[in-house]
């Protein structure tokens, strides 16, 4: 089991929110195996699976292959494997803990094209969420958050095509890890802090140490990504990247989102770590 604790640190007049792996599961039954493309030998890569709403997860590897420790008390409720692009399955932990292997197919997910009646519309640019650069306050990934998330909430009345998302990488706590790796998902937001991820294709953040301690800026205008109300960019570790820390500065006024593992809860945190997105929207 991959469990992330958030604790309160001060450190030379420096408050820092951590968003901290444990690794604390001591016992339980351990499953393993591999997720396949349904009618194909090919496994994939970095898929999500764990127990729905508990913070109990973990992501496959580069090869499929995933194990994830799950205690007795969770045998009631359901495991869940999901990955974009795909259909999720979903079964009762115990039933599959009894099944003779650990083995996955997932089955390709075919998007329709939704019809767009296109008008003359003028358009404007803006930037949603977090910029600050400078702060008392931080948010950190440390050590290995495989199936973590942390992201913002950003507000959004009308329609608007994504352009960028921006993460600022602090400078006081510069980044220590030997490189990192992660998953960017967006999520279209409801009132009821359900949210359900629009891409079609997975995308990926990687930097050496060095390119991580200078701002993360990921281009999305490729994806033609339109979105109307509000919507969640998320970060999400999907390697191991051992031990050390990404931290970011962030805003007392505004929020973060959490999810500790995969198919986990949502949290709020009561920070904004500095993640925004640059969008063009319906004037």
């Amino acid at each position: 089991m991959t469990s992330n604790v958030l604790k309160l640190k001060v450190k030379f007049f420096i408050i820092i929110f951590l968003l901290i792996n444990s690794n604390a599961m001591l016992s339980g039954q351990a499953i393993s195996g591999a997720v396949f493309e349904m009618n194909s030998e090919m496994t994939i890569e970095y898929v999500n699976i764990g127990i729905v709403g508990k913070n109990v997860g973990t992501v496959s590897d580069q090869n499929g292959r995933y194990r994830l420790l799950i205690n007795p008390e969770y045998h009631n409720d359901t495991l869940r494997f999901s990955s974009i692009g795909y259909h999720s399955y979903s079964v009762k932990v115990s039933d599959f803990v009894s099944m003779n292997n650990g083995n996955v197919s997932l089955e390709k997910r075919e998007y329709e094209l939704t019809e767009m009646v296109v008008r003359p519309r003028r358009f404007r640019e803006r930037t949603l969420g977090v910029t600050t650069r400078v702060s008392l306050v931080h948010g950190c990934f440390m050590d290995s958050i495989t199936g973590s998330e942390i992201g913002m909430l950003m507000k959004n009345e009308k329609i608007a095509f994504l352009k960028e998302v921006n993460l600022v990488v602090s400078n006081v706590l510069p980044c220590s890890f030997d490189s990192i790796f992660y998953r960017i998902n967006i999520y279209k937001a409801d009132n009821n802090m359900q949210f359900e991820n629009i891409l079609t294709n997975p995308v990926y953040v990687s930097a050496s140490k060095r390119e991580a301690r200078n701002n993360i800026t990921v281009d999305l205008r490729r994806l033609n990504l339109v979105i109307d109300g509000d919507f969640l960019v998320t970060f999400e570790g999907v390697k191991d990247l051992g031990v050390g820390r990404l931290c970011f500065p962030a805003s007392i006024f505004h929020k973060t989102y959490q999810r500790k593992a995969s198919q986990g809860a949502w949290e709020i945190l009561p920070v904004g770590i500095s993640m925004s997105a640059v969008v063009d929207v319906e004037r």
